[in-house]
């Protein structure tokens, strides 16, 4: 989709939005649309429900004086015109145009007094929501109609100083590669995204600066890698490690460590799925997909800092070769796994790619997130991630970091008695625990028990929110690429300034 910044023009024409404020307050470009249509648009206003409330839109037709379809987007109170909110302005006005065919559109955006944003970072952000909201995955249509296609293919935006809102823009267009890069890779098929094929494509990110390296079974194999090996001992795919290096920073600063999990299918092994709902864990690689985006989104922009992704790569499937319940295996730490579940292996395959990072890279901090269990979903739904954390610093930042941008987090608790229930008779440790009382949080304690002294560390159960079944303002149905722009906001906020 096309972005044009413009300066106002001496009259509207075509397919126009503008900005009505709370309690029915018309933006100066909405009251000069107003007078040319001789008060259609507050006559509209009154015959409807439409107040102005931040979120609200408004579409009104056959507008005469050169305006053919008028959008009218609430933007609330002055001061909840934050840059999310901006953003959700363009996912409503991209979502409306597409839904009506429109092929091309513009908003007008004044300047909205008591707003902490300029005229022109609310511009960029309009255009970015749009650009956002815009995307489809649909490489895989070949009878697709016209009226099921997007048809927007260009937004212009008017603005008082469009310079400023390009130059912001051009900011954040890395943010747009970043996220759809994401999402590209969690839409895919498991018959086409499998592990050789997730790290060949992560290896493009080499064309940015990222160093990267794929470490397959053999190597992992000497690194007494096991419990991930074994997840993957049943899939006739081999089982990869992805490490992503950007070394942007301070010589001297230490790293940042960025995990995620990348079951590229996910059967449950012996411990099968129903059949029920198994297609939908093609996504069951969403914590690689976010890691491997925010890498790209870093490299895009140019960030300075220092930063590592690992990404652990497995299929999870039933076969003679397969793990069985009941294995005890030896993780790369060398504490040692009775597994009781082979369904929850995503915390196998996580703990020996946390503990590679901590001993390769010796990082300050590492983040990890993964669709870990369907426990975080009973708890949270799908409003947010599940956020566990042994520093409280940290989690506190990642918080802040998600609530800027619309991916919220919720922490949830770790403790000793938690901790209990993952004991086992016969090794140091099982991989779930017992019963199904508090999934999330012994899963979480799993991991914990991989972290070393002095790594402030936090663990992202986004299983709720790796994918959209209905969408939002700037996020359509399918593939969220939750966390990229998480952890992007983190580490802008944590180490670069």
């Amino acid at each position: 989709m096309k972005v044009e910044f413009s300066a106002f023009p001496r009259a509207f024409s075509g397919n126009l939005a503008v900005f009505v404020a709370a309690d029915k307050q018309l933006s100066a470009s909405a009251q000069a649309v107003d007078k040319t249509v001789d008060g259609a648009v507050a006559r509209g206003i009154g015959a409807s429900r439409f107040s102005g409330a931040k979120g609200q839109s408004l579409t009104l037709l056959g507008q005469s004086g050169g305006v053919v379809r008028l959008t009218l987007l609430g933007v609330g109170k002055a001061r909840e015109l934050d840059a999310r909110a901006a953003e959700a302005l363009g996912g409503i006005l991209a979502a409306d145009a597409n839904a009506a065919g429109q092929k091309a559109v513009a908003v007008a955006v004044d300047a909205v007094k008591g707003s902490r944003l300029t005229p022109g970072q609310i511009a960029a952000r309009i255009a970015l929501g749009a650009q956002l909201r815009n995307y489809r995955f649909d490489k895989y249509k070949t009878k697709d109609k016209p009226e099921q296609k997007h048809s927007l293919e260009q937004i212009t935006i008017f603005v008082a100083g469009p310079a400023e809102a390009r130059r912001v823009h051009e900011r954040l267009a890395p943010t747009i590669d970043a996220v759809f890069f994401a999402r590209d890779l969690v839409s895919e098929p498991a018959n086409v995204l499998y592990p050789a094929e997730f790290a060949r494509r992560a290896r493009d990110l080499g064309k940015l600066g990222v160093k990267v390296e794929i470490l397959g079974e053999a190597e992992m194999k000497k690194l007494g890698m096991n419990t991930l090996l074994g997840v993957g001992q049943g899939s006739e795919r081999e089982s990869q490690l992805l490490v992503m290096r950007w070394m942007n920073g301070p010589k001297n600063q230490k790293p940042v460590a960025l995990i995620g999990k990348g079951v590229c299918f996910d059967t449950g092994g012996i411990s099968l799925k129903p059949a029920g709902g198994m297609e939908d864990m093609k996504w069951d690689m969403g914590g690689a997909g976010a890691v491997t985006g925010a890498m790209r989104l870093l490299a895009g922009r140019k960030a300075r800092v220092n930063v590592v992704g690992v990404c652990a790569l497995v299929e999870n499937m039933p076969d003679g070769n397969a793990q069985r319940p009941g294995d005890v295996v030896k993780s790369m730490s060398g504490q040692t796994v009775e597994v009781i579940n082979t369904d929850a292996e995503g915390r196998l395959i996580l703990c020996d790619a946390m503990w590679y990072a901590q001993e390769k890279y010796k990082p300050q901090a590492m983040v990890e997130l993964s669709t870990l269990t369907g426990a975080i979903i009973v708890a949270l739904g799908h409003e947010r991630a599940g956020l566990f954390s042994n520093n409280t610093a940290l989690s506190n930042k990642l918080r802040a970091a998600g609530a800027g941008i619309g991916e919220k987090l919720w922490r949830m608790p770790l403790g000793p008695k938690y901790d209990k229930l993952i004991d086992s008779d016969i090794a140091d440790m099982k991989n779930v625990g017992s019963g199904r009382d508090g999934g999330s949080i012994t899963a979480a304690q799993f991991l914990q028990r991989f972290v070393q002294d002095g790594v402030a560390w936090a663990h992202i159960d986004i299983a709720g929110v790796a994918w959209s079944s209905k969408g939002d303002s700037t996020t359509p149905k399918g593939a969220t690429a939750y966390g990229v722009r998480l952890l992007d906001a983190w580490i802008a906020e944590t180490y670069e300034r």
